[in-house]
């Protein structure tokens, strides 16, 4: 069965923004100073998760991926939020709003158009 165009181009938003967080790792503030190992290989943890959780929306047709994904892009930018009031529009921090932007209308495409009756429940 083909893949429906909005379906498609969830899934092409979706991997860009997570390609787009993988660079906002990279480009962290390090001036703090301390490990950053750990938390850099628990966000590389999480952006796989994320990546496995498009495709299994997007190939496997499961719809609970979807949830999990606007939960989590709520929760971005709630706790981006406050960031970018405390400390302005940054590198790191324009990246993250671009990344959320293409995620919102990833799962907009989703829910909508030739995208409806794709995912199982």
């Amino acid at each position: 069965m083909k893949v429906p165009n909005n379906v498609l181009w969830f899934e092409v938003l979706l991997y860009l923004s997570l390609t787009l967080d993988a660079l906002s790792v990279a480009f962290q503030d390090r001036a703090a100073g301390g490990d950053l190992l750990g938390p850099m290989i628990m966000e590389a943890g999480l952006i796989l998760l994320l990546t496995y959780f498009v495709y299994l929306a997007a190939q496997k047709r499961k719809n609970w991926p979807r949830w999990v994904l606007i939960a989590l892009l709520v929760l971005s930018v709630l706790s981006m939020l406050p960031l970018v009031a405390e400390n302005g529009l940054e590198l790191d921090s324009a990246i993250e709003i671009v990344s959320c932007i293409l995620t919102t209308v990833g799962l907009y495409l989703s829910y909508t158009g030739n995208a409806k009756g794709w995912f199982n429940a």
